[in-house]
């Protein structure tokens, strides 16, 4: 408790700091360096190619989305009062006599001179809105590839008519045609692209529409991971809704007994091989480390954070209040993908002689798959997800969180300029550097005393928020079904939408992933099911519980409307700081404890995947987690939308391998599960 007051305190001492220094230390990196940007234009190439590779898609449908834009004027108190000087010229004529008596009239101009005093100022900003009847109807032309990712705005012009601006890179903002005059019925050629307008009721001045073309495509890593999840499923009796009474007995402790003395993977059957780091050796012993609640709060700490906070905004963004349907449903699926999988890594894991446990996908594709037969398959499989955990570790482990760590952190203490993204991610670099060189045991230890007071604490606020507006929660679950099945075009209707659950889901739980089996390998138990068991609860904790909750947040207070275009943690912060004034600041102390935890573990799975690629020793351990803590850095300075890229590409990308050995190793956790239930029995008879 002493290391988390301390890290909070830190912060917030850090965060004073910034506050009084941020007019001159920020704005003159801003002028001379320029840092957060110069990272940000340096990454974005980088995850951008990377996505295109990883989420190819097999092109399904063509859709519009429509938006109201309508500007409005915002008052604004200055804490300078505004003195604007207002000069009237009143022409009179004036006489100019001359030395000889004479004299000319000459016309001049009086000066009067009115100064005005105000203390507000009103700002113009666009609100813009999803509208289902739009007062222009848009024909656009679907024929072509270059319709994809276009936007289109149109204006009522002062003198009457309409105006349209092209954009066609969104993201960027690059725009090819601007202020360009429109005629109703005209028909817009733009490179070949072709749309034209019809306006059904005339638009007052300052109000506009903005067209979105979506190419909608489904990306054949998320079809892997849903069908691999159906098959999960349907292979064990639905698992994931049977056993889950099971799972929360044996985190209580239920059937500990059976487990330390009772038949199980003896010692004699576990895989032993030499050298590791010795910090990890939590328990001594060859059954494991951890504990089955250490390690479900390890895998927790990974899974139950910024994915649960900023990934459901993330959805509800893009996909509108449905996605939160598809994330549930795809948190149910995913409990049967993490019961397999972390079966495997307790059953296939490597022990040294010293106890310390090495495991996780790369280790049961590679040693599942030889004893089917398939060992250079396996063997392969085994070192492409190890190579993808890496990067996940650096990505979605690393980078996103320290992004949303530091937008919610600069943003509560009001830090602008360049440098201060990655100011803050320097800071959060030394505490990771820290604390990392504890391995697993560190991990099992903060994790278990952090993420139950995180949960908690997220968790009360949000009843707290659904009780203030339980008169709301029944329209909100009524958006949710109607979004998910009857959709707006905002992600490209009913397929669009599906993706964004289903990929904000997945990237929160990691189900399928593979990441979890790795924490969960070191559990202490001689039942490989047993561990498979209490890992159901954590895609049920993360997704259908957490995540359900935030997204009710945003609904029943009205933020998914969302009309300042906020994304991420700032939309969720915002949901919060609606409800309750000044959560924010509590909001942030957990975001930036759960970003803190998450890179912990994340950094023990890619440390574990960097073993089995290099070798283990104390060198190659160094060089992984100095590059660890380099990319806290540029994951505080890039922006969301490049570390979002980067970060579902590497987490996905480990789904190929994952998925595919599973489905080869589904028949080896069945017999894993049988011997496990029929010891059970045996244990209850002796107890009855």
């Amino acid at each position: 408790m002493k290391h988390i007051l301390l890290l909070t305190l830190s912060f917030f001492v850090t965060g004073t700091l910034f506050a009084q220094s941020e007019t001159i230390t920020i704005e003159e990196a801003q002028t001379e360096f320029g840092i957060d940007e110069r990272i940000n234009n340096w990454f974005t190439p980088i995850s951008d190619f990377i996505g295109s590779i990883v989420f190819y898609g097999i092109p399904i449908k063509d859709d519009v989305a429509v938006y109201r834009q309508t500007t409005i004027l915002d008052t604004v108190k200055l804490e300078t009062p505004r003195v604007d000087t207002i000069v009237t010229a009143t022409p009179y004529m004036d006489t100019i006599f001359a030395a000889d008596g004479s004299f000319t009239l000459e016309q001049k101009v009086k000066e009067d001179i009115t100064i005005v005093t105000s203390e507000y100022d009103y700002v113009p900003r666009i609100q813009e809105v999803y509208d289902p009847n739009p007062k222009v109807a848009f024909t656009p032309d679907m024929s072509s590839d270059v319709a994809y990712d276009k936007d289109i705005f149109i204006r009522p012009r002062a003198n009457g008519g309409y105006s349209y601006a092209h954009r066609y890179d969104a993201e960027n903002g690059d725009l090819l045609e601007t202020n360009k005059p429109l005629a109703v019925g005209q028909t817009v050629d733009l490179d070949g692209y072709k749309f034209s307008i019809d306006v059904k009721e005339p638009l007052a001045f300052g109000e506009g529409y903005r067209m979105v073309v979506n190419n909608i495509k489904i990306p054949i890593v998320l079809i892997v991971l849903i069908l691999g999840a159906l098959f999960f499923t349907l292979y064990f009796g639905f698992v994931n809704i049977t056993k889950l009474p099971l799972a929360i007995n044996v985190v209580r402790g239920k059937y500990d007994e059976l487990e330390g003395g009772n038949p199980g993977v003896e010692s004699d059957q576990v895989n032993i091989s030499g050298g590791d780091n010795p910090d990890t050796i939590k328990v001594e012993g060859q059954e494991g480390e951890i504990s089955h609640f250490q390690a479900l709060t390890a895998a927790l700490s990974a899974t139950v954070g910024l994915g649960n906070i900023a990934g459901v905004a993330i959805a509800i963004v893009l996909g509108g209040p449905g996605a939160t349907f598809w994330m549930i449903l795809a948190g149910l699926l995913g409990m049967s993908s993490k019961f397999v999988e972390c079966t495997l890594g307790v059953k296939y894991r490597e022990v040294d002689a010293d106890g310390t446990v090495h495991g996780g996908p790369m280790y049961y594709l590679s040693k599942g798959l030889k004893e089917r037969g398939l060992g250079g398959f396996g063997k392969v499989l085994g070192v492409f997800f190890a190579i993808m955990c890496v990067g996940g570790s650096f990505g979605g482990g690393n980078m996103f969180q320290a992004n949303q760590a530091a937008s919610q952190f600069l943003g509560m203490i009001g830090a602008e300029g360049q440098a201060a993204g990655a100011i803050f991610g320097v800071i959060l670099m030394v505490f990771v550097g820290i604390v990392i060189i504890g391995g697993i045991k560190r991990i099992g230890s903060v994790a278990e005393k952090i993420v139950p007071f995180m949960v908690f604490i997220y968790v009360a606020a949000s009843i707290i928020i659904l009780v203030m507006n339980f008169g709301a929660i029944g329209s909100a679950f009524g958006l949710i079904f109607e979004g998910a099945f009857t959709p707006m075009a905002v992600a490209g209707g009913f397929i669009g939408v599906l993706i964004q659950g289903f990929k904000r889901a997945a990237f929160s739980n990691e189900a399928g992933v593979g990441s979890a089996a790795i924490a969960h390998s070191a559990v202490k138990t001689k039942y490989a099911a047993s561990e498979g068991i209490v890992a159901l609860l954590e895609p049920f904790i993360d997704t259908v519980v957490v995540c359900t909750m935030t997204a009710l947040v945003i609904i029943v207070t009205g933020n998914y409307i969302n009309p300042d275009g906020l994304n991420g943690v700032d939309l969720t912060s915002q949901a919060f700081n609606s409800a309750i004034p000044g959560f924010s600041y509590i909001l942030t102390i957990a975001v930036v404890l759960f970003a803190f935890s998450s890179m912990l573990s994340w950094s023990y799975y890619g440390l574990q995947s960097w073993k089995y690629l290099f070798g283990k020793g104390k060198v190659s351990d160094t060089v992984y987690k100095v590059l660890f803590c380099l990319f806290v850095v540029i994951g505080s300075a890039a922006s969301l939308g490049s570390v979002i890229n980067f970060s579902d590409a590497m987490v996905f990308a480990m789904v190929f391998p994952n998925i595919i050995g599973l489905i080869f190793l589904a028949p080896v956790v069945k017999k894993e599960l049988k011997k496990y239930l029929d010891d059970i029995k045996v244990f209850k008879s002796k107890k009855a």
